[in-house]
């Protein structure tokens, strides 16, 4: 019975024409669909009753398909009927007739009831149902064969059949339409939804619904606006709520793990050996504290969405042996034509399916991947806004930028191929199996070698990780480095640094590249071992199954057979070591990134916001008792002291930025704060100061006047809307600060801390900004204020005074009272007061009494006291101090007549232009410019060993299918151990040969990495000043991190794919075609067909790559930005905007990188459909030739063909991945070949200066100059902010070089001597100072030129002998990057200990005492007038009592020189100068 209900094999098999029988038509065949669908259903249920899309309305086409659905059941049942009718009849059908009709008509009903519900849950293309009438029809084809060769005597059956045939086709096309787009579905409201949501299921599965968009990128070069808007899904706000709702739960589930009570371990700790239970405590404490595991939270969220792709990998990974299954009955002679026919349809269409699973695999890996680096950058984004000071110290910003941009990037790579970590073994185990099969126990041999391999490829995994660690601390630092060499281009221009920074650049990328030699070494040796290892398993278990017994004869089919299973086994092999090193490699990402997300957070709660007991606002207990501070509402308090007593970490504490350990803050209302150095934003000037308010125009304009900023908006080139460069960089420090302080005026805040905003702009625009801004008339009278400043000039108007002395308050009290206690301070202002001549009909007397509004402040105990530690000078990271008493209330507008308003730009235009993509192929000459890096002999060398190894290898198989057609004689085959040898010896050629040409190139990628790096940093240091205004670093960044990255680490083994795939299709080829010559008929149209898929491809993805990349850099511009200014984010309390500006910036690059995945899964399919017809083909002329064919080439060549799916997809997909990285090379050349400074190193005249400087007509934009200083003098430089001062100075440096006109010292123009030695022979102290990373006396003394004595002797002259002394660490002190762990004020005096030890003839100061209190200025100016009596000294001034006794005085006035003259007669002269004079109480 079991035969017949099955199968009959004399019916269906061995027969020139076969037949299935009656019951097995019946039964099996008319169940499967049914099973299918009743097994799906309860699924499929489920996710729609999940899905929420809306509903569709009922359709025509909607109708039809339930209407034919209607008519099959109708045909089914009346099946049923008619063998109820013949039971009536009394004649007996077999119960088959009533249970077939019965359970297809119920399914059938049941289809079209789904068809309805699924209408009603909006779904508009059923993947489900496709696959019932695909089934259906597949499973009627049989009975319909049979039908129409038998005839039968069943009339009504055969017409009811026909019927229910025909309504089959007809329900199968028209579920292959896709409904309506669903009512009340969230994407009408999309202005460029992707096609993907209402795509059919067919378009779903073969990525059709993409090819509309791989024409488009075809004819034009894609853009921006052409880019489809993310799914629901993507978008990051949504994704990182996810992800951080995990963390979170992680957290605090680690948190709350019981753990013993605290104090008995601390017992336990004092008193050791207190009995034994203590001991059991520690131990436990150390059991119980698990720290979060981020690996969790990132499992819990993006786990469920990656098992669907590991399902579908499962299915690939089963139905992949069907063909070397298959392909052993394709040989079998003796078989009816038919069946070899049956087989080679059955191969492409085993070929077919698993190419849709296997991309749909990738789909889900390849998104979870993109989710993932979506969700890690805007988690620590997010965490970058919270994370404490002394947190933020030991990750500097370049390491936080590589966990966003390499570490995260690490993650998204390891997703795509993760699931080869139970895949591997689980292809391996099934081809053992079928290996066993053909070969029996000999397969063990190859076993053998396989686990010998094993402990080898880990081992240099395992090596790999520690070289990938060691490079990427080199790579940190060098990306720190450029960071800071960036941030201070300017200053190492200035003074002549280039060299030394740059020979410290190029030490680290020298340990980089040693590092990538030996991990070249071992990638060679891995690869090696790859491409032996199936070969040499092939080459055991073959020599094993011959030698062991003679009997055991190796033909075609147990050769191919087991070749194919054996190429099967290569990608497991070959992947698993990769995968393996992937995951080692992330798990080191994975504990940075953890790392930096579990540092400590700032506590929201260390500063009570809520209101206090009435009659106080703000009060502060800091360190001990020693500050106990209450500020009364409304009140304008004045905070004075020394350099570094702690002034700005007051403010701190108040904003809460530093760490609480006592005592308690409290500030009632909102919180303004203006740092002392100036935090701008890249945006337009109107959005730095608006910071997220609402505009009101009004209150906009009033802002603007009362800081002194209409004047400046004149000149900028488009007012209001002029883009401010990063860092604030088009403007001068006084306009910086300015812009700084309209933001918090604008924010009509309750409480203003304001860190010394006067000392960066002038004495008079001082005195402006007090009384309209500050002062007790100003916009902010009635609010709170407290202002740290150096101005003593305002002393007299404010409320309060606070003097702090080493972080504790010595005095307080109003100005009055202070003088009347007549102590230290008091004794300061008599000495000083003096300079200033303080009118006293001027001084408003301030009443000391606290003023009667509410206030808030908090009830302290006696002994509640505060200690807060300095984590980060971002407290005193700021800029500048102040002028001096105005005595007279002059508007700053009159002292100059009106001049004719500039003409302007236009006001889009752009200070920084947009980062541009190339367009097009990449041009040859960028292959070019790479190759002649690598150098062109070595280039050719490389290609000539790749076509050696595949003649080598196609020797080895040519040789093998040889052998196996060698006749069997007596039951053996002779020459075998000539035959194993000579097959041993081609292969072993092979890998050897891979190893040869795997090392020499790797050799020539890292000799390309050498000049490229060193040819853009070269240009860099020699690229003017200009460029760097105009470019944000990010983007100079970008190329040194990034694109550096990919020359160093991915073009390489691109390279290497890329020719290993090209000349394996190409030898592939040549062997089918060598064996069935038929198959050159074929190769052509596949080949048109192949090149027009590939062309298509790489236009689009290549163009993808580019908008990917171009938009990468804003997310790390925009999040250096905002590191370096969370202080004020957070003050301000804007968090919430800029966690979202970031999210769109992630959105936005996600927007083409979205595509560029679908485009590899749309190309994947379309190539290996064209490898699939190569099977197919290989396979049928194999058939077709038969007769003539042996059966060793038949092997040979469909075997090679099953491979050549996978070498043709990785081929487009590398020439792509090669297009596309090559970029990089054509990034960096562009940035190689900026336009450099002239004349860098050109001999120069003269040798020694004497500092007689004559400048005449100099232009530089509007510079009228034409005096003469004869040496050596000193002269002062005035003039209002923004009037030139700066720019005059940096003429002589040529940072800017002169239009027209000339600039002379000692008689030689400085635009004949080379800019090395003119820079290295003046000398600046610039307004801004700049210091690096590293050790104090580098910062001194970078090229190790001078003494320890003498650098000491510099430090004693600039006053910090005192502070560096008491460092443990002397003169090996470590500024942190940027100088963070000093103040401003000894950021200055360092800067002044390098003009010290530099001792030119010339010295510019640009208001380089601005961040210094009076008395440390005044030992300053001592210091300058004896050392530098001999030098030509030009002082750029705030104050002007400073410059009251030098030799002339310049006055500029809008770029042209208003007065020059010695200061007697300037005054006497009653001009601009006699104004500013008189303002500054001097005249």
């Amino acid at each position: 019975m079991s035969l017949f209900f099955f199968q009959d094999a004399n019916l269906s098999i061995h027969t020139d024409s076969p037949n299935l029988t009656p019951c097995f038509q019946n039964t099996i065949l008319a169940w499967i669909p049914s099973i299918y669908l009743w097994t799906a259903l309860p699924f499929y249920l489920l996710y729609l009753k999940r899905s929420k899309r809306g509903y569709i309305v009922l359709s025509v086409l909607s109708r039809f398909k339930t209407l034919f659905g209607v008519l099959l059941w109708c045909v089914s049942w009346a099946d049923l009927f008619y063998s109820f009718h013949e039971l009536l009849q009394s004649r007996t059908p077999p119960p088959v007739y009533f249970v077939t009709p019965l359970v297809v008509g119920i399914t059938v009903l049941l289809a079209t009831l789904l068809i309805q519900y699924e209408r009603l849950r909006g779904v508009q293309s059923s993947g489900v149902l496709i696959i019932f009438w695909f089934l259906s029809v597949f499973c009627a084809m049989g009975p319909f064969w049979s039908k129409i060769m038998t005839t039968t005597a069943q009339r009504f059956r055969s017409a009811t059949f026909y019927i229910y045939f025909v309504l089959l086709i007809i329900e199968l096309i028209l579920s292959c339409f896709k409904e309506k787009p669903p009512f009340f579905s969230p994407a009408g409201t999309d202005p460029n939804p992707s096609p993907e949501l209402t795509s059919g299921f067919l378009s779903r599965l073969t990525f059709w619904w993409f090819t509309s968009f791989a024409i488009l990128g075809y004819k034009k070069p894609l853009e921006d606006k052409d880019l489809w808007s993310l799914n629901e899904d993507d978008i990051s706000k949504n994704i990182v709520q996810k992800l951080s709702r995990e963390w979170d739960k992680e957290k605090a589930e680690c948190k709350h793990q019981p753990a013993p009570k605290k104090s008995k371990s601390n017992h336990a700790l004092n008193h050791v050996g207190d009995g034994p239970e203590e001991a059991e405590v520690l131990i436990r404490d150390k059991r119980h504290n698990r720290k979060p595991s981020f690996l969790k939270a990132l499992m819990r969220t993006f786990g469920p969405y990656f098992l669907i792709g590991s399902f579908f990998k499962l299915i690939q990974d089963l139905l992949s042996f069907v063909n070397p299954q298959l392909l052993r009955l394709v040989s079998n002679k003796d078989a009816p034509a038919w069946w070899g026919f049956l087989i080679a349809a059955l191969m492409f269409v085993c070929a077919v399916l698993q190419t849709l699973i296997l991309h749909q695999h990738f789909q889900y890996c390849f998104v979870t991947g993109m989710r993932l680096r979506t969700g890690i950058t805007g988690v620590i984004y997010r965490k970058s806004l919270v994370i404490t000071n002394s947190a933020k110290r030991s990750s500097t910003v370049g390491e936080i930028v590589n966990l966003m941009s390499v570490d995260a990037q690490r993650f998204m790579d390891l997703v795509a191929f993760l699931n080869m970590l139970w895949s591997a073994p689980l292809q391996t185990c099934l081809a053992l199996y079928f290996l066993w099969r053909a070969l029996g126990p000999s397969v063990l041999a190859g076993v053998a070698v396989m686990v010998l391999l094993i402990p080898f490829n880990s081992a240099v995994a395992i090596k790999t990780r520690a070289y990938q660690v060691e490079q990427m601390r080199y790579k940190d630092s060098r990306i720190k480095l450029m960071n800071e060499i960036l941030g201070g281009i300017k200053v190492l221009k200035l003074y002549a640094w280039e060299p030394s920074f740059s020979e410290k650049v190029l030490e680290i990328r020298k340990n980089e590249l040693r590092v990538l030699k030996k991990s070249a070494y071992l990638n060679s040796l891995s690869n090696f071992a790859w491409i032996s290892s199936p070969f040499l398993v092939a080459l055991t278990t073959f020599a094993v199954y011959v030698l062991v017994d003679e009997k055991n004869t190796l033909d075609a089919e147990k050769a191919f057979v087991s070749l194919s299973l054996f190429n099967i086994l290569k990608f497991p092999l070959t992947m698993l070591p990769q995968v393996i090193s992937n995951i080692a490699q992330t798990s080191v990402s994975l504990k940075r990134i953890q790392q930096f997300l579990s540092h400590d957070e700032l506590d929201p709660n260390c500063v009570e916001r809520k209101v206090i007991a009435p009659g106080k606002e703000i009060g502060v207990v800091l360190r001990s008792a020693a500050i106990n501070l209450l500020v009364p509402s409304g009140a304008l308090v004045a905070v004075v002291g020394h350099v570094g007593c702690g002034k700005s970490s007051l403010v701190s504490a108040l904003l809460g930025e530093m760490e609480k350990l006592e005592g308690e803050v409290a500030v009632k209302g909102s919180v303004a704060y203006v740092p002392q150095q100036a935090w701008i934003q890249n945006a337009t000037l109107k959005d730095n100061i608006l910071f997220g308010q609402a505009p009101n125009e009004q209150k906009y304009q009033n802002t603007l006047e009362a800081c002194a900023l209409k004047t400046d908006l004149e000149v900028l080139p488009g007012g209001d809307h002029t883009e401010i460069g990063e860092k604030g960089i088009n403007l001068s420090g006084g306009q910086r600060q300015r812009v700084s302080l309209a933001r918090a005026v604008f924010s009509s805040s309750d409480i203003y801390l304001l860190d010394d905003p006067l000392s960066a702009v002038d004495s008079h625009v001082a005195k402006h900004i007090f009384d309209q801004v500050i002062g007790p008339d100003g916009v902010l009278k009635g609010k709170t204020r407290i202002l740290v400043t150096h101005g003593i000039g305002f002393l007299p108007q404010v409320d309060h005074i606070v003097v702090l002395t080493d972080g504790k308050i010595s005095e307080m009290g109003s100005y009055q009272e202070l003088l009347k206690q007549n102590k230290a301070f008091a004794e300061f202002l008599r000495n000083y007061a003096l300079d200033e001549n303080i009118e006293e009909d001027e001084l408003t007397t301030a009443a000391s009494c606290p003023c009667p509004s509410t206030a808030t402040m908090c009830p302290f105990s006696p002994n509640g006291s505060v200690v807060l530690t300095r984590q980060l000078s971002v407290i005193s990271s700021e800029g500048g101090e102040c002028p001096n008493k105005m005595s007279t209330k002059r508007r700053v507008g009159e002292k100059k007549p009106a001049e004719p308003p500039l003409p302007k730009r236009n006001p889009n235009e752009k200070l920084i232009q947009a980062e541009t993509a190339e367009v097009g192929t990449v041009k040859l000459t960028v292959f070019w410019q790479y190759m002649k890096a690598v150098s062109p002999v070595l280039s050719l060398i490389i290609c000539f060993l790749y076509c050696c190894q595949n003649a080598a290898a196609i020797g080895a198989n040519v040789w093998l299918s040889d052998w196996t057609n060698e006749p069997v004689i007596n039951g053996t085959q002779h020459n075998t151990s000539m035959r194993i040898g000579v097959y041993a010896a081609l292969g072993l050629l092979q890998g050897f040969i891979v190893f040869v040409s795997s090392f020499t190139l790797a050799m020539g990628g890292i000799n390309a990495a050498r000049k490229l790096h060193m040819a853009l940093l070269e240009n860099k240091f020699h690229t003017p000043q200009s460029f760097y205004d105009t470019t944000p670093t990010g983007r100079i960044i970008n190329r040194f991190s990034k694109d550096i990255f990919v020359i160093d680490e991915v073009i390489p083994p691109t390279i290497l794919m890329f020719l290993g795939t090209f000349f394996n299709s190409l030898s592939t080829i040549i062997v089918i075609i060598a064996s069935t010559p038929l198959f050159t008929v074929v190769i052509i149209p596949l080949a048109v067909l192949y090149f027009f898929v590939q062309r298509f491809y790489v236009a689009t993805s290549r163009q993808l790559k580019r908008l990917e990349s171009v938009s990468r850099s804003p997310i790390y511009s925009h999040f250096s930005e905002t590191i370096s200014g969370t202080s004020i984010i957070r003050a301000y309390q804007r968090e919430e905007s800029f966690i979202a500006i970031s999210d769109q910036k992630v959105d936005e690059n996600q927007k083409s990188y979205y595509p560029s995945i679908m485009s590899n899964r749309w190309l994947g399919i379309r190539v290996e459909f064209v490898g699939n017809c190569i099977v197919l083909f290989a396979a049928l002329f194999a058939v077709i030739g038969k007769s003539s064919l042996n059966a060793g080439l038949v092997g040979l060549s469909v075997s090679y063909a099953l491979q050549v799916t996978l070498a043709l997809n990785w081929m487009v997909r590398t020439t792509s991945d090669l297009e596309t990285n090559i970029v990089a090379v054509e990034r960096i050349k562009e940035y190689s070949e900026t336009e450099t400074e002239v004349s860098y190193w050109k001999s120069s005249m003269f040798t020694n200066l004497c500092g007689g400087i004559l400048a005449c007509i100099l232009t530089w934009s509007f510079f009228r100059v034409l005096r003469d200083s004869s040496c050596p003098e000193s002269i002062g430089i005035v003039g209002r902010t923004g009037a030139g001062k700066s720019s005059m100075t940096l003429c002589l440096f040529r940072i800017l070089e002169a239009v027209k006109g000339e600039i002379r010292i000692d008689g030689v123009r400085i635009s004949e001597i080379g800019l090395h030695d003119l820079r290295s022979r003046l000398t600046i102290i610039p307004q801004d100072p700049v210091l690096f990373s590293g050790t104090l006396r580098m910062n001194l003394d970078p090229f190790n030129k001078y003494s320890d004595e003498e650098v000491w002797k510099a430090l004693e002259l600039s006053h910090l002998k005192r502070f560096v002394s008491s460092q443990p660490s002397m003169l090996e002190f470590e500024c942190s990057e940027g100088g963070e762990n000093l103040s401003v004020g000894q950021r200055q005096l360092v800067c002044l200990a390098r003009a010290l030890l530099r001792k030119t003839r010339v010295l510019i100061l640009d208001e380089a005492t601005a961040a210094i209190d009076l008395e440390t200025d005044d030992l300053i100016q001592m210091t300058i007038r004896t050392q530098f009596e001999d030098c030509t000294v030009l002082t750029i001034a705030h104050r002007l009592n400073t410059i009251m006794d030098y030799t002339r005085i310049l006055v500029l006035d809008n770029g042209t020189i208003a007065e020059f003259d010695t200061p007697t007669n300037l005054i006497a002269s009653k001009g601009i100068f006699y104004g500013m004079a008189k303002d500054a109480g001097l005249a």
